[in-house]
């Protein structure tokens, strides 16, 4: 029977071992340091989402087999005997056993504080240094599933956009240190990989702006929110943030055009890919979904001047960030290295629909959150979206070589 290894009561390794900080791994990663790790979770977990990175060299050996006092050579024999390894699990307990018992053995280790909680849990905020509207437009960043969320600020006043529940208090305390007012908070849609944090600013007095279109799959919650239409204008000190609906990905998506210098796309255009179109509408209903994105793609945003910034609301291992270290790229530099913004409208339904990836975690169970019929609390929200996005269309062939 399966046993909950963060449940379980561990023995105390003779060997005192170190923790690492998620935020320090990160740091040695950035820094191109070679980094092994050895993942403990079960191998069904660490296929569906773990630790990768061009210096990162990731082994999974599941906790269980250092249970016994001898353990496996062959187990052994797998781990660098000559470099330092860091261990990690779900939530730091196997983990500590794990390295501990490699300690015990000789090995060079540590172990990941937190486990992957510990990693979902860093969100970095960058300055997008290409925006050239008024204020100053940052982006934030969660490696551990590729989401990106934008902050603007200028003359006291400030706004987020696609805000993650999980970090309800950062949006609140970044607008204290930086002295502005949070104003506003806007989602592109209902989101199927996260859960959003719309409602929760809300309740803490900021004004939650929700598009008209995506209220109308059955939000709950309409009274607690501004709802919005194409065209739409709100101010933000001396910025502008216009509605702009570009449905596809979802009948409801909607990009958010900020001081005429960055669309933030949400989930219809990312900087390595296009939306895929069947979590709303299903494998049956894609093909026209896809339709309409391509529309949307070819009359709402590619109309825009080159020189606009795209900032979609995710990035994938297949992304490569800006100069500046944000996801967001020109809407020229696109339409010259990514093939799908080219074709004709056959020719892209055909490849957005041909190699579709796994749908989200959980992400039926996080639409129903996001639309206010599940309630669940923040520890469980947290939980639940746990793991890759995977609200792009497969990038294979999308872009140009």
């Amino acid at each position: 029977m399966y046993m909950d290894p963060e449940a379980m009561d561990f023995p105390t390794p003779d060997a005192s071992v170190e923790s690492i900080s998620p935020e320090a791994l990160k740091q040695r990663i950035d820094r191109g340091e070679d980094v092994k790790i050895l993942d403990a979770r079960m191998a069904s977990n660490y296929e569906e989402w773990r630790i990768d990175g061009e210096n990162v060299e990731s082994i999974n050996v599941p906790y269980f087999e250092f249970l016994d006092e001898e353990i496996d050579d062959d187990v052994l024999s797998s781990i660098p005997s000559d470099e330092h390894v860091t261990v990690l699990c779900a939530k730091g307990g196997a983990s500590e056993f794990v390295a501990g018992a490699l300690a015990d053995r000789g090995y060079d280790v540590d172990h990941l504080e937190d486990g992957m909680n510990g990693w979902a849990s860093i969100y970095e905020a960058h300055e997008i240094t290409g925006y050239d509207g008024a204020g100053t437009l940052l982006q934030y960043q969660r490696p551990s599933s590729g989401c990106l969320g934008y902050f603007v600020y200028d003359d006291g006043a400030a706004a987020v956009i696609d805000p993650l529940r999980a970090f309800t208090d950062r949006y609140l305390d970044d607008a204290a240190e930086l002295g502005v007012e949070l104003k506003y908070a806007f989602d592109t849609h209902v989101h199927a990989d996260h859960v959003s944090g719309l409602r929760e600013l809300a309740a803490e007095g900021v004004e939650a702006v929700l598009p008209e279109a995506a209220a109308d799959r059955g939000v709950t919650y309409t009274d607690e929110v501004t709802l919005t239409a194409d065209g739409d204008r709100f101010e933000v000190g001396d910025v502008t943030i216009e509605t702009v609906f570009t449905p596809g990905h979802t009948t409801g998506m909607t990009s958010y055009l900020v001081d005429d210098s960055l669309l933030a796309t949400g989930d219809g255009l990312f900087v390595e890919s296009v939306a895929r179109p069947d979590l709303e509408e299903g494998d049956d209903g894609a093909p026209d979904a896809a339709r309409t994105l391509y529309d949307s793609l070819k009359n709402r945003v590619l109309a825009l001047d080159d020189d606009t910034l795209v900032g979609g609301a995710h990035f994938s291992d297949a992304a490569e960030p800006a100069g500046d270290g944000t996801y967001t790229a020109p809407i020229g530099e696109l339409k010259d290295r990514m093939d799908a913004l080219s074709m004709d409208e056959d020719a892209f339904v055909e490849l957005v629909l041909s190699d579709m990836p796994p749908r989200p975690a959980n992400y039926e169970e996080i639409i129903a959150t996001n639309l206010g019929r599940n309630e669940i609390d923040d520890e469980e929200a947290f939980t639940l979206e746990l793991g890759p996005n995977n609200c792009a269309a497969s990038q294979d062939a999308l872009t140009s070589d």
